[in-house]
């Protein structure tokens, strides 16, 4: 399969990436590093306003980054591109099926996802919107555009909005990393899923509160483990809902 990972921002991919910030999950993990995976020192203008370019279902992709604007949702992450290599690989069939994204950010995972075929509704929380769907529109051929929808999801609130159970797929890549989110996480999944829902997750396990939200979500999905990328460190994990016995 052909590299992911294009140019960027005028320099190789590394450049355009963005250096560590105590404030983010950032704390041990560069963004997308490009494929050559080398390091390179940040002038001030790439830090705050870039771009990243891949190749994705034979179409290249190029996603703005505007970490100055929205911090940890305007950056393309290791765990988005691996997630992305791993649907482009077929794992999982995506044409004509029912997809949402969550936590979205750039966009990067909704695109492919309707690049492959699915009707996707990609989302994220109302400050990233318009910045995700810059990307959208840059990135969705005219022909596709119908099949995908931008809207503001954030999680635990206005679920009614979304139909309970309706989608085949719900992706996320790197939305396990803040603690406080996760039964809001949880409730979002349950309520999205019914018992022949896939959900993908693509993550970094970085601390044990991570290895805690797995076990949070075991109690209401069968989880599996089924790919890792030992070269970013990323694992994608599978979970169906756990099927509720039948009252007697």
């Amino acid at each position: 399969m052909q590299s992911p990972f294009g140019s960027a921002g005028g320099g190789n991919a590394a450049c355009s990436d963005l250096p560590t910030s105590p404030h983010t999950k950032q704390e041990e993990e560069d963004p997308v590093d490009g494929a050559g995976g080398v390091s390179c020192v940040l002038n001030e203008a790439v830090l705050f306003l870039s771009s990243a370019e891949f190749h994705f279902a034979s179409h290249r992709l190029r996603l703005a980054q505007d970490w100055n604007r929205l911090g940890v949702a305007a950056v393309v992450w290791d765990a988005a591109v691996v997630l992305c290599m791993y649907l482009e690989l077929g794992h999982v069939d995506l044409k004509g099926r029912a997809v949402i994204e969550l936590g979205a950010g750039t966009g990067l995972v909704g695109i492919v996802a309707a690049l492959l075929g699915a009707t996707v509704t990609i989302t994220d929380r109302k400050p990233a919107l318009e910045f995700l769907s810059a990307n959208v529109r840059e990135n969705i051929p005219p022909d596709l555009r119908g099949a995908v929808q931008v809207s503001e999801l954030t999680w635990g609130e206005g679920l009614q909005r979304y139909p309970s159970g309706s989608y085949d797929l719900v992706l996320g890549a790197d939305i396990v990393y803040l603690e406080e989110t996760f039964p809001a996480l949880l409730q979002t999944l349950e309520h999205l899923s019914s018992e022949k829902t896939e959900v993908l997750l693509s993550c970094r396990i970085r601390y044990e509160r991570d290895e805690r939200f797995l076990r949070m979500l075991g109690k209401l999905f069968s989880v599996q483990e089924v790919h890792y990328d030992e070269q970013r460190d990323i694992h994608i994990y599978r979970a169906v809902r756990i099927k509720t016995k039948p009252e007697l």
